[in-house]
């Protein structure tokens, strides 16, 4: 189970008992009495990620102020972002989750691809240092284009047609203010249910952010 997933991310481990850890979920642990989860790696994986990404904002915009590059690093390591990465990678298919968690679709959950991912990245940061994390990081996160032109409606149809093998929808709910300066307020269904809400200046914006907010109330879901 662990070679294959070593083919996709690149990187050999030296000790794969990081590897096994950063993959295994506390359910997981809990169940078959072995103690150890990923937990311990998450917390270091999230340090490695937020100095690996201020590093790169650092030196990519030179001309930029700490409050510029502050919301750009929290964009990029947000959770949503952060699991579209791990959908990406498949990551999904590598954890080992407990039985309750597994029905539960634990496997499709935000939240916790966002938190093996940061389980990964510590793991990788132990077995081969900080260049070895860098360079994952740098390839996997940072070479998508910059998160304010990020296609959340894209992401938001991947994860569930991967989870429930239908797409959202998006509606109009209302418009607001006079012809030269419309606001338009949207809401994203899957099925009957109301997943997000959002508004601009067009159809368009206000359906990224219908999106975006439907992936960021997924992501608080555990």
């Amino acid at each position: 189970m662990l070679k294959p997933l070593e083919g996709v991310i690149g990187y050999h481990f030296k000790n794969p008992g990081y590897l096994r850890e950063a993959l295994s979920h506390k359910s997981f642990a809990s169940e078959s009495k072995s103690g150890v989860c990923n937990e311990r790696l998450e917390f270091l994986g999230d340090s490695v990620l937020a100095a690996v990404v201020a590093h790169q904002l650092y030196i990519k915009h030179p001309g930029e102020n700490e409050g510029s590059l502050s919301k750009k690093k929290a964009q990029l390591v947000s959770r949503q972002n952060l699991a579209r990465w791990a959908c990406e990678l498949n990551l999904g298919a590598y954890i080992y989750l407990g039985v309750g968690e597994e029905s539960s679709g634990g496997r499709t959950r935000l939240s916790l691809l966002g938190n093996t991912l940061e389980a990964l990245i510590g793991a990788m940061y132990l077995d081969g240092g900080y260049q070895t994390a860098e360079r994952f990081i740098a390839h996997g996160l940072m070479r998508h284009a910059e998160p304010e032109q990020a296609d959340y409606k894209s992401r938001l149809q991947e994860c569930l047609q991967k989870k429930y093998k239908m797409p959202p929808t998006y509606e109009t709910t209302h418009a607001a203010g006079p012809d030269h300066d419309r606001t338009f307020h949207m809401v994203v269904h899957l099925g009957k249910k109301i997943l997000g809400r959002g508004e601009g200046k067009n159809k368009r914006q206000a359906e990224q952010a219908a999106a975006r907010n439907a992936l960021e109330m997924m992501s608080q879901k555990v």
